[in-house]
């Protein structure tokens, strides 16, 4: 075997490296946070299923990666370009993950907002004399719309029995958020000390959630221009690689091991920009103090 010949199997041997790099690159990106399995078989279906909490939210990450498929596919059959077909798969979901960067915290915001609504009405239930378990049922039909599915499901919890603790531990697990913790924590003290200074302390955490929402929206505002640019680079790049696919003289140079290669390492490249970029634009996770209940002590 000749010398170019060599040349050309490291091109292609380097080519399916990167791409197989840049596939798992990607997955980790898009993928959830929770801890991984240890079978293969259960990795992949976690990418089939997603990480979404409801049905609706699973039936669309499906199909997102069906569309990503089909999409990858006819790009492949217009170009002859595996490494195209590759990008466009991950060009499907990552281009909404990059265009949408922010949306998880100003909904955290919007959320914290509702825990400082809820909790200053949880006060003045608690105001009346009735017990805490029954203030929180009472606040069922009032709660904010951003936390409505999570009150109810709490007042369930008390309703068919659970320890007050458990139930309280389970929805601040839910609402994950360390003002959600707060409340909860305020609330599991009353429980041990039947003190009469609850409705103080709650609208203490009510305004400071308050002062949180305020800082939270300033910080969110200074966080405009990075986010514009991942949003600018993201349009420039789709546009390109649609400009690449209706017109094969721009995508010839490609056509051979050693383009395909250039093509997967800029690639490469470009992908770990922008989510190098989109990852400056977000906020630090706030560290929680509270951890689930344990599940022998759910039941009463």
């Amino acid at each position: 075997m000749n010398l170019p010949s060599n040349i050309e199997l490291i091109a292609v041997l380097s080519g399916i490296a990167c791409a197989t790099g840049l596939v798992l690159a990607a997955v980790a990106l898009i993928g959830t946070t929770r801890p991984a399995r240890t079978r293969a078989g259960s990795g992949l279906r976690r990418l089939w299923v997603g990480g979404g909490t409801t049905a609706r939210e699973r039936r669309a990450h499906q199909t997102l990666v069906v569309g990503a498929v089909l999409a990858g596919a006819v790009a492949f059959l217009l170009t002859g370009l595996p490494v195209v077909g590759l990008l466009v798969v991950l060009a499907v979901p990552g281009a909404p993950w990059l265009f949408t960067a922010g949306r998880a915290e100003r909904r955290a915001i919007n959320r914290i907002e509702a825990i400082g609504e809820w909790t200053r009405r949880l006060k003045d239930v608690s105001s009346t004399g009735q017990g805490l378990q029954q203030a929180i049922i009472g606040t069922v039909a009032t709660a904010p719309d951003r936390i409505d599915e999570e009150v109810r499901l709490l007042a369930a919890r008390l309703t068919a029995g659970w320890q007050a603790r458990a139930a309280l531990l389970a929805f601040a697990d839910d609402i994950a958020d360390p003002v959600g913790d707060q409340v909860v924590a305020a609330l599991i003290l009353h429980l041990t000390d039947r003190g009469e200074r609850l409705g103080e302390v709650l609208g203490a955490i009510a305004s400071a959630a308050a002062a949180e929402v305020v800082t939270r929206r300033e910080v969110e505002a200074k966080r405009a221009q990075p986010r514009f640019a991942v949003r600018f680079l993201t349009g420039m790049t789709l546009l390109v690689l649609a400009y690449g696919l209706v017109n094969p003289d721009y995508m010839r140079p490609y056509g051979t091991p050693d383009g395909q290669l250039v093509m997967v390492l800029l690639g490469a490249a470009f992908v770990a920009l922008l989510a190098w970029v989109r990852s400056m634009s977000l906020p630090p996770r706030p560290a929680r103090f509270l951890a689930p209940p344990d599940t022998d002590e759910v039941l009463a």
